[in-house]
């Protein structure tokens, strides 16, 4: 007999192939596995403000980055580059992530370079 382990993973393919950058101020920061999650007030081009959802990668990638529990607290302004969901609501998939100290990390847990433009 034979064993086998098989990894799943959902697609992400309910997020747009775009970035867009979005600034506010954290609420929540959620750091778990599989995925992480930070929800961020951010004012609309109204001057509302609204809350999102942004996901990260799991809690031991963001580890294995330098991100821990103290990286990002509510209360902290943060500027993140995400992917917005396609159907509009106010959800994201992170790439990037710069900290009220100005760190940035890729905290889709892919290691790309820091975008110049950021």
């Amino acid at each position: 007999w034979c064993t086998a382990v098989a990894a799943a993973h959902h697609s992400h393919g309910n997020y747009t192939d775009t970035f867009i950058d979005l600034q506010g101020t954290v609420k929540e920061v959620h750091l778990l596995n599989p995925h992480s999650w930070v929800y961020m007030d951010v004012r609309n081009a109204s001057g509302q403000m609204q809350t999102w959802a942004v996901e990260a990668t799991n809690k031991i990638g963001l580890e294995r980055i330098g991100v821990t529990a103290d990286t990002v607290k509510p209360g902290d302004t943060v500027k993140v580059r995400c992917h917005p969901l396609r159907d509009g609501s106010r959800g994201c998939l992170l790439g990037f992530l710069k900290t009220k100290d100005g760190d940035v990390k890729d905290w889709d847990g892919n290691r790309l370079p820091i975008p110049a433009d950021f």
